[in-house]
């Protein structure tokens, strides 16, 4: 097996009022919430360019606030992925990608396309709307995750598609999308939606040793054998991969504290 590639552990967004309560300091200026939440977790999914356009110079602003060995997600606009037809969305994927994206620098990380709870897989709309996105973004790789949120998509084409061109199926861990682990790019990005507001860490200690232990695994190559597959696992390459574990969803107030006690499991 290979030799293990980054793990980074993080949460979406950093603005949350219940954060003000528990994992921010009383007296820390809302201004310097990133500078602070930098330097307790190594990634951070950016929410808020699902919503609306940000500024090149908010994209710069967070760059210069972080550590420099801190790493960005960005969650694609809902105008690019909640589309009846894909390829309506992709004058609007291409915007976003060449509107501001390039002042992350080298602190850039995957790029996440969720699409609508409702959309089907078609296979051969995905395919044209994934080949019309940009692959690099000043002369360097751009990176995407894909977030399929319908049962319809739990399927080996979909599973082909991705693998062809080096994207990663997003892996959520929940009941209410689908939930599949199968490796289809040189990094992974998971999703871990099951926190609880009653564990002061958000999960208990046994389950944080499982993401931790699952976490290495990816890292190292291999696909851990608990997770659900569609495909067979054996077919994936088994090549060190990146990792990107959020705690995201579930019981927000834990997250951060979650996300805090997995990256000290996995170093």
């Amino acid at each position: 097996m290979s030799k293990e590639m980054p793990i980074r552990t993080g949460v979406g967004g950093w603005v949350f009022d219940e954060w003000r309560a528990n994992f921010y300091p009383s007296d820390l200026p809302k201004t310097r919430e990133l500078e602070y939440a930098s330097r307790k977790l190594r990634v951070i999914e950016i929410n808020a360019t699902f919503y609306g356009p940000q500024k090149p110079a908010s994209f710069a602003k967070w760059r210069e606030q972080t550590p420099e060995d801190f790493c960005f997600t960005v969650k694609a606009p809902r105008l690019a992925t909640q589309r009846s037809h894909l390829q309506e969305g992709l004058d609007s994927a291409r915007r976003f990608i060449g509107g501001g994206l390039s002042e992350l620098g080298n602190k850039l990380g995957p790029v996440l396309w969720q699409f609508a709870p409702h959309k089907r897989f078609d296979p051969d709309e995905l395919a044209a709307f994934l080949d019309g996105l940009p692959r690099e973004l000043d002369g360097k790789p751009l990176r995407h995750a894909l977030d399929a949120r319908h049962e319809s998509f739990m399927c080996e084409a979909f599973v082909t598609l991705a693998r062809q061109r080096n994207m990663a199926v997003v892996f959520a861990d929940t009941d209410e999308y689908p939930s599949f682990a199968d490796l289809t790019a040189d990094f992974v990005y998971a999703r871990l939606m099951r926190s609880q507001a009653e564990e002061p860490v958000g999960y208990p200690q046994a389950r944080l040793d499982e993401w931790a232990q699952r976490a290495r695994e990816w890292a190292g190559g291999g696909a851990p054998a608990d997770l659900p597959y569609v495909a067979d696992p054996a077919a994936a390459q088994q090549v060190a991969r990146e990792v990107f574990l959020f705690v995201i969803s579930g019981a927000k107030a834990r997250a951060p504290f979650a996300a805090m006690a997995l990256q000290e499991r996995c170093g």
